[in-house]
């Protein structure tokens, strides 16, 4: 990060919660004592699912790679989040963070969701909007890529950067595939955050932050921004 990009980041974004914390609100308002709830795609060390623990009857993380440093109280399994290991009607909350980007066979996926949900059940996934400038330029770079791209950015380490697909990531297609699952669509929302992959240079930061703010300030510009926040659920009456 370069001194003019925190700069501005002090100065534009310091109240501004940034869509991660919009999502983990929304699994909190819909999280019970007595629920089980599920993270898809909750990484190698479940960052996010950690935090709920005391919070919930049971919790679950489901994740493809190696699993390392996981507290007592979480159950793990690696599995495809087209295959999940649980029975029928099993989970009350699926939670889902920036994975949903990276699914091939997302029609598999909502089905399996809906297949392990109880009865007014619920998803609440986080996601890449396709028309976000970010994404649009992720998918001219080949995914081979996208590790070395996202370490020199963001300093995360390339095993934990994975392929994109963008199969799920505007309202159609969220529209199309849940209905096809048997899903409804509750929600639907776009949210903004400060232009992370411009923090390297101080000048393309300020015009992201520019951008940035021109589409947060006009609704019929939303369809631009950067996540969308989607609240799915299973028809019936919770038991």
């Amino acid at each position: 990060m370069t001194a003019l990009s925190e700069t501005l980041l002090r100065k534009y974004y310091t109240n501004s919660p940034h869509p991660y914390r919009v999502y983990e609100e929304r699994v909190e308002s819909l999280l019970t004592a007595e629920a089980v709830l599920l993270d898809a795609g909750c990484g190698r060390t479940v960052p996010v699912l950690r935090k709920y623990l005391g919070r919930a009857r049971r919790l679950i993380g489901v994740e493809l790679v190696d699993f390392t440093d996981v507290p007592a109280g979480i159950d793990t399994y690696n599995a495809d989040l087209s295959d999940i290991p649980l029975p029928d009607a099993s989970v009350d909350l699926i939670m889902s963070r920036s994975v949903f980007e990276h699914l091939t066979d997302p029609a598999a996926v909502y089905k399996e969701f809906s297949r392990i949900l109880r009865p007014g059940g619920v998803v609440v996934f986080l996601t890449a909007n396709m028309w976000d400038y970010g994404t649009l330029v992720a998918r001219l770079v080949p995914n081979r890529f996208h590790g070395k791209i996202v370490r020199q950015v963001e300093g995360r380490a390339e095993e934990d950067t994975f392929p994109t697909a963008y199969r799920t990531n505007t309202r159609s297609d969220v529209d199309g595939l849940a209905m096809a699952a048997r899903l409804t669509v509750e929600s639907f929302e776009y949210l903004s955050q400060y232009p992370n992959y411009l923090m390297f240079n101080g000048g393309l930061f300020f015009l992201g932050t520019c951008y940035e703010k021109l589409i947060s300030r006009f609704d019929w510009l939303r369809f631009l921004r950067g996540w969308i926040l989607v609240t799915l659920r299973k028809p019936g009456r919770v038991a």
